[in-house]
């Protein structure tokens, strides 16, 4: 199309359902005073964070985009094929994009998008930027936690059904039965005769794993501490970065990799006026990563109300994808 007779697209309308940030600083309180110490991974993703998961998905030793993306355009067809035309694409969170811009390239006249992500920054971002190059699709951006149920914007076409879309293996952040929630919403947010498009990593040889999650470069463990500079920032701690130390390791047992920031000393750290002590050599667990069997990952999203359609894999099997729908 020429220039002259591009479409404009117009500036996304947010639905902001934002959690106070009063959540945030009782979750990490409660956290911090758990044994062993927690803070969820999904407070990660401020601004900063999220442009640092971005750059560690083009790392040479993180598989998971690169063979994710592998999958998706050798069976974008097929996928298309299974989805039908005139979706409604609900995306839960919101990266940096790529893969979200080829499923909707792929599918047959996608009616909305709907990315839902907790930070409003990145969403807005990123919902602009798909909105400048998508000016026929609706998008309709929800700023949420996801893993409770949410309210969905009304398109206004009409979709044929909704796609929960949920790439990158995120799920595998959670443990087996916040996972089986997590799909329980998204199995009400398909509503009837939606689908899922979900990406699954798979267990594989150990060294692989942990050199994911341990970069030469740092880019991870700018990631995880990043977390501490969110938390001093935003709700008046008081975190020395240089007391901490990243780790990421792989439990055999319970099949994933654990990410930790390790405090190196002893201490106590002022956090929104509550003392938190630490011990030297204690660690705040920061993020699972479960790599799942494909029968595994079947069996929890067939206990979530989701009937397993086709699953496919890398010539390596490093990486799945599955399609799934509303039983």
């Amino acid at each position: 199309m020429p220039d002259g007779l591009r479409k404009e697209s117009a500036p996304v309308r947010l639905l902001d359902l934002h959690p106070p940030r009063g959540d945030f600083r009782a979750e990490v309180l409660q956290g911090l005073t758990d044994s062993p110490k927690m803070i969820s991974p999904k407070y990660f993703y401020d601004e900063r964070g999220s442009h640092l998961f971005d750059k560690i998905t083009r790392l040479p030793e993180y598989y998971p985009t690169r063979t994710e993306l592998a999958i998706m355009d050798s069976r974008m067809t097929e996928i298309a094929s299974l989805v039908g035309p005139d979706a409604c694409i609900i995306e839960f969170g919101s990266g940096s994009g790529l893969k979200t811009r080829r499923l909707i390239e792929g599918l047959d006249s996608a009616v909305a998008y709907v990315p839902v992500e907790i930070s409003r920054e990145h969403l807005l971002m990123s919902a602009q930027v798909l909105a400048d190059q998508f000016p026929g699709l609706e998008v309709l951006p929800v700023c949420a936690d996801f893993t409770q149920a949410f309210e969905l914007p009304t398109p206004a076409r009409q979709a044929a059904r909704n796609l929960v879309y949920f790439p990158g293996s995120t799920i595998g952040n959670f443990t087996d039965p916040e996972a089986l929630e997590l799909l329980e919403v998204m199995h009400a947010e398909a509503g009837p005769s939606g689908a899922l498009l979900i990406g699954v990593d798979l267990r594989k040889d150990r060294q692989l794993l942990e050199k994911a999650y341990n970069d030469d470069a740092g880019v991870t463990a700018e990631f995880n501490l990043n977390l501490l500079r969110r938390i001093n920032r935003e709700l008046g701690a008081e975190f020395e970065l240089e007391d901490f130390e990243h780790r990421a390791v792989w439990d055999p047992r319970e099949g994933r990799i654990e990410m930790r920031l390790k405090c190196l000393t002893e201490q106590s750290v002022d956090v929104s006026g509550t003392r938190i002590p630490f011990a030297a050599g204690e660690d705040i667990v920061t993020e699972y990563s479960r790599k799942y069997e494909p029968a595994e990952f079947a069996a929890l999203a067939r206990a979530a109300g989701f009937l397993p359609v086709r699953m496919w894999t890398d010539e390596a099997s490093l990486f799945s994808m599955h399609y799934l729908e509303r039983d």
